[in-house]
C-alpha cells in the first residue's frame, strides 16, 4: 500500500512539473511576439550606423500563424517561423523583395547573420531579444 502510495505520488510530481515547464516554454515564445528593431549585429568591420543609415531591420512574429517577416533595411522579408523552446530556425527559404538598394551591405549581412542564428533569449524585462548562434550573440533587437 506504501508502494503505491509513493509510486502515485512519484506519477504526480512528474506531471506537475511537465505541466509547469510547458507554460514557461509559452511563456518565452509568447514573449517574442510582435514586432523588434535591430540595434546591433556583429561580424562587419563597418559601424552599426554605416550599415543601416536609413532605417534598422525590423523583424516581426506572429507565433499564432508561425510566421516571421520583416524588414531587412531595405527589402521585405516572410517566412515560416521554426521554434522549438529557445531554439530557432531560420534556414528554411523566405520570400524576400527585390528592390534595388543604396546602401546594400547592410541587408545582405543581416540576412546572412539570420541564416546563422541557432537560439534566441529574451530579458526579463521583455524588451531586449538577443539572437544566438551556438554560444555567441549575434544580434540584439528592441521591442518595438
Amino acid at each position: 500500500m506504501v508502494k503505491n502510495i509513493s509510486v502515485l505520488f512519484f506519477i504526480s510530481v512528474m506531471l506537475i512539473s511537465c505541466n509547469i515547464f510547458k507554460c514557461k516554454k509559452t511563456d518565452t515564445v509568447s514573449k517574442l511576439e510582435g514586432s523588434w528593431e535591430l540595434n546591433y549585429i556583429t561580424g562587419p568591420r563597418i559601424a552599426f550606423d554605416g550599415l543601416y543609415p536609413h532605417k534598422k531591420p525590423i523583424i516581426n512574429f506572429n507565433t499564432k500563424e508561425n510566421q516571421v517577416s520583416g524588414n531587412n533595411s531595405c527589402n521585405s522579408f516572410t517566412g515560416k517561423l521554426s521554434i522549438d523552446g529557445n531554439k530557432i530556425d531560420f534556414t528554411k527559404p523566405m520570400a524576400v523583395t527585390k528592390m534595388m538598394c543604396i546602401d546594400g551591405q547592410g541587408e545582405q549581412v543581416f540576412m546572412s547573420t539570420l541564416s546563422k542564428i541557432t537560439s534566441y533569449n529574451i530579458t526579463d524585462d521583455g524588451k531586449t531579444l538577443n539572437f544566438i548562434s551556438g554560444d555567441i550573440a549575434m544580434m540584439r533587437f528592441t521591442k518595438k
